[in-house]
């Protein structure tokens, strides 16, 4: 391993968690990654449970912190090496973008650019998908820029979709990736 300096990640999230608490037990023994924070815009959230749980820091906000500049300076102060979206469904504001230029990583439930954009989260992307008789389905981990689902995209891992297959059949095999691949796709962003 040799002389790593710690690597700093903050998660964000509106919704249960459940991605939070998947990257969070896997750097759970890295002593070379630090959790510094979870922040959540959703005062009645599952991840607030998950976290507190866990005893990680947890910050709850509002939209008017996130866009009037207070919120980017509170995670300036805890200078991370990478800002991960898991279930965030706000935009991410452009100063934001611009003093975290490809530090902010999100998780889209689809094969971008198909089926992203605003509103396209949990349910809805895989109702589009199966609406669109699409064959296959999948997940993107890219950049946040200051567009929804328009970042440069990193990583993309595919599963076939069966015309039988329910919402909640596609949901889970997309699920799956996203816990197998996003903490990989992290640990590699923070050591390349």
């Amino acid at each position: 391993m040799g002389n790593k300096k710690v690597k700093k990640i903050i998660l964000f999230a509106s919704g249960s968690g459940t991605n939070v608490e998947n990257i969070i037990k896997y750097f759970h023994d890295n002593v070379h990654v630090e959790i510094v924070g979870v922040f959540t815009n959703n005062p009645k959230g599952g991840v607030i449970d998950r976290v507190e749980q866990m005893k990680i820091p947890l910050n709850i906000f509002n939209k008017l912190e996130l866009n009037n500049g207070e919120l980017v300076k509170q995670i300036c102060l805890l200078t991370p090496d990478l800002i991960v979206l898991a279930g965030f469904l706000l935009k991410i504001p452009l100063d934001f973008t611009k003093i975290f230029f490809k530090k902010i990583i999100n998780i889209h439930p689809s094969l971008l650019p198909k089926h992203g954009g605003k509103g396209m989260y949990g349910d809805r992307v895989h109702q589009s998908v199966k609406k669109a008789r699409d064959k296959e389905t999948g997940i993107s981990i890219h950049y946040v820029n200051e567009h929804y689902d328009e970042g440069s995209i990193i990583f993309q891992a595919k599963v076939r979709v069966l015309d039988q297959d329910s919402i909640r059949k596609i949901a889970r095999k997309v699920q799956r990736l996203e816990y197998k691949y996003y903490p990989e796709i992290i640990q590699k962003l923070l050591f390349p």
